[in-house]
């Protein structure tokens, strides 16, 4: 059994003939051409993929090759999972799996007499091979073609970075390079998830998060690694729907996973080396602050301006206002898409990835000497940050907006942070605080919301009387549900004050590793 381990970075289509040309392209060893016909098997339930297996057949010449992937670690475009190749006959061929669970469950039977043809791809890809520093080896590919599903096709333009022999940190290295010059970000969805989400014509939506798991076992920089990448995951699955629609929600998720991971970071600091932490959270800040700006123009027009056009639909001073927002909104997401498309961008995201490895591959990472059990560590920073959102509940007054943001900031942190150890207690016992939490941080959101669109229509209205006029009519249709949202915030509060956090399970050593 072989170990893959490679990064997977989307190039844009039109951006193949400039990374064709990239100086660190001359510095390969090797560089072969080919075209590849590959198919892609199932049972008519899809077995495979809901037990995490990819079975292949590529056509090499007039030989086909079988390939057998399992799931392993995957997220944000970087992965590591077991493969197995074999020559193929005829038919499928399962003894070369070393993993017996494995190959059983796919000679079975029932599994094994069903295997049809779900999909296919075709490309041409150009790969070219670099041994950047003696004792690693690097393969570059470039794949350009199609998936073909249920009748419907999909583009394949991405470059595929893997590490045959060495220091995975290389790898990383190698990428950086490229994506100075070159579009590049990290691709979440294999080929293979591509393909099965044409079967299954599924409709492209906005990505939510989704749960994290850890064990009572895993120390916190290893707690630290799956829930940042968790994050970049996140916020890639959602990178690709900002570029090509104008659905507003995408910009929203990629900033949610730009939050959690900035609560992430903070979360876990104490245990951080200082320099990561200081050298991660401005470049994020600068990305926050964009999408930021566009999510805030978009809640704006569609939350507060909207409902009062569809309520006052003759008014030529709300159209007039409107216009303007619109003209504004359009500025703020072309500003935000820009970075997204940059090189920057991917740069970063890649830099992330590769400090975010390099924490549990390095060892003695861990700024903390003494080794803590994730359960303790868990219990002791939620305990703190319940301290703290506590201390501004008291602090809060309806009156007051910018206590009430900070009451919302420190509501969402500790969030968050249930949610990342959620695991660690089970789902359930942290059920009940999480939607009381989440209650009480959308209404201070819808406040905060209204607090900052008095200042984003003034500065829209500008010094024209018609739409200063627009603006206090605005607010005054407003004025109801505002009043309205301050008068839960007391219920609210005296709620978060008789919640209790959940207690963690205990393993039974505790964690004696940094990573």
């Amino acid at each position: 059994m072989a170990e893959e381990i490679e990064l997977k970075l989307a190039l844009p289509e039109a951006a193949q003939r400039g990374f064709l040309r990239h100086p660190v392209l001359r510095q390969a060893s090797h560089k072969q051409a080919c075209r590849l016909t590959n198919l892609y098997y199932d049972t008519p339930k899809l077995e495979l993929r809901a037990r995490g297996i990819a079975l292949r057949l590529r056509a090499q010449g007039r030989f086909w090759l079988q390939s057998v992937k399992c799931a392993g670690t995957r997220a944000g475009g970087l992965s590591a999972r077991p493969e197995w190749e074999t020559p193929y006959g005829g038919q499928f061929d399962f003894d070369a799996i070393d993993d017996a669970q494995v190959r059983d469950w796919l000679t079975r039977p029932k599994i094994s007499g069903r295997i049809a043809p779900v999909f296919e791809t075709h490309f041409q890809r150009i790969a070219w091979a670099f041994e950047p520093v003696r004792g690693t080896r690097i393969e570059l590919a470039l794949d350009r073609g199609w998936i073909a599903a249920a009748g419907r096709r999909e583009a394949i333009s991405e470059v595929e970075i893997e590490l045959i022999e060495g220091d995975p940190g290389q790898l990383f290295a190698f990428a950086l390079a490229l994506a100075q010059r070159a579009p590049l970000a990290p691709a979440p969805l294999s080929k293979a998830e591509r393909g099965y989400r044409l079967f299954l014509q599924q409709p492209e939506t906005a990505v939510r998060a989704a749960p994290i798991p850890l064990a009572e076992t895993d120390s916190p920089l290893g707690a630290l690694r799956a829930i940042a990448l968790g994050c970049v995951d996140h916020l890639q699955r959602n990178h690709e729907g900002a570029l090509r629609t104008d659905d507003p929600e995408y910009i929203h998720q990629m900033r949610v996973a730009l939050r959690r991971l900035r609560a992430a970071l903070r979360l876990f600091a104490p245990r951080l080396p200082e320099a990561f932490v200081a050298g991660l959270l401005p470049a994020l800040r600068e990305l926050m602050g964009m999408l930021g700006t566009a999510r805030d123009c978009d809640v704006l027009q569609t939350e507060i301006v909207d409902p009062v056009l569809r309520a006052l639909p003759g008014e030529p001073r709300l159209s007039a206002l409107a216009g303007v927002i619109a003209e504004r909104r359009c500025a703020t997401r072309h500003n935000a898409l820009r970075l997204l498309r940059s090189p920057h961008y991917g740069e970063l995201m890649i830099e992330v990835l590769a400090q975010v490895h390099g924490l549990t591959a390095t060892p003695g990472a861990e700024a903390a000497a003494t080794p803590v059990a994730l359960p303790d560590y868990a219990a002791d920073r939620l305990r703190r940050l319940r301290r703290k959102t506590l201390a501004l509940a008291v602090a809060a007054r309806s009156e007051d907006p910018a206590a009430l943001h900070a009451l919302r900031i420190g509501i969402k942190r500790l969030r968050y942070a249930l949610e990342f150890f959620a695991p660690l207690a089970g789902p359930k016992p942290t059920r009940k605080l999480l939607d009381r939490l989440t209650e009480l941080q959308d209404t201070l959101g819808q406040i905060n919301d209204l607090a900052n669109a008095g200042a984003l229509l003034t500065d829209c209205a500008g010094t024209a009387p018609p739409l200063r006029e627009a603006v206090t009519l605005i607010a005054g249709w407003h004025g109801p549900r505002h009043q309205k949202l301050l008068a839960a915030v007391p219920q609210g509060l005296e709620r978060l004050d008789k919640l209790r956090l959940p207690k963690f399970r205990r393993c039974n050593t505790a964690a004696t590793s940094p990573g």
